[in-house]
């Protein structure tokens, strides 16, 4: 199943993707059972809108693919390599990326992001399924000059637009083993799979779980493949994952 929030121009409404429609929903499938108002809409009348705003946060995990980690020149972390995007991180499809004003080398990350479906803490690897409300595609967006130099990955990774969702929530599917590419005005940049994950997504959920008590629309970013590289004003970078679809964003400089 395929969960999309949208609007027409007035409050976002969730719905289910069906064929070229979507299916309203009476509210948020986070809290409320998928009930159908009724009423249907063309999915080109609609914008569509980040499929959930976390209302807590994005927990991201670096270095999960080991071709990533050497060509940055980095070694593979013994445990998973965790930090923290606040929510104001997040934008949906078609929403501008907007390159920080302190950084010249700004760079797209392809990945497989999870929701978080209910509160969870302590969670073993195996009851991980439990927990998850479905999967998106997602962009972390890194300011990778600063990243190299600060101590923290504060201002590298956790700027306003850099992290994209969409452009659906797809609910059932088999993750272990999906392709996985980014590509910027059209040119293929990154083309893996998230079979090359070090830590499977049980194993990430798990380990968040030790760390922080997760909340109901918490995002965890998986990590992302090698190929990762400089987007610049003007372009358009796009995430695609099998079987969830294509997340397109412009760049822009203000």
């Amino acid at each position: 199943m395929q969960i999309a929030r949208f609007t027409t121009g007035d409050d976002p409404h969730y719905a289910i993707v069906e064929g070229s429609e979507l299916v309203v929903l009476t509210g948020d499938p986070l809290y409320t059972p998928l009930t159908p108002t009724g009423q249907r809409v063309p999915i080109e009348t609609t914008r569509l809108l980040a499929p959930v705003i976390p209302r807590s946060k994005v927990v991201a995990f670096g270095r999960n693919y080991a071709e990533h980690a050497a060509e940055l020149g980095n070694e593979v972390p013994e445990l998973p390599l965790v930090f923290i995007k606040p929510n104001t991180t997040v934008v949906g499809p078609d929403d501008p990326i907007v390159l920080p004003s302190y950084s010249q080398d700004v760079h797209h990350e392809a990945e497989l992001a999870v929701v978080i479906s209910r509160i969870c803490k302590d969670l073993p690897a195996e009851r991980a399924n439990e927990v998850i409300l479905g999967y998106t595609a997602a962009n972390d967006v890194t300011a990778r000059d600063v990243q190299r130099t600060d101590k923290t990955w504060t201002r590298g990774k956790m700027f306003d637009t850099s992290c994209p969702l969409g452009p659906v929530l797809v609910t059932d599917l088999d993750v272990s083993d999906l392709r996985i590419q980014a590509r910027v005005d059209g040119e293929i940049r990154q083309d893996g799979s998230t079979a090359q994950m070090i830590h499977s997504v049980p194993d990430l959920i798990a380990y968040a779980s030790t760390l922080f008590t997760l909340l109901p629309g918490d995002v965890i970013l998986t990590g992302t493949p090698a190929g990762v590289g400089p987007i610049r004003e003007g372009q358009r970078v796009e995430v695609e994952i099998e079987g969830i679809g294509v997340l397109g964003n412009p760049v822009v400089r203000r």
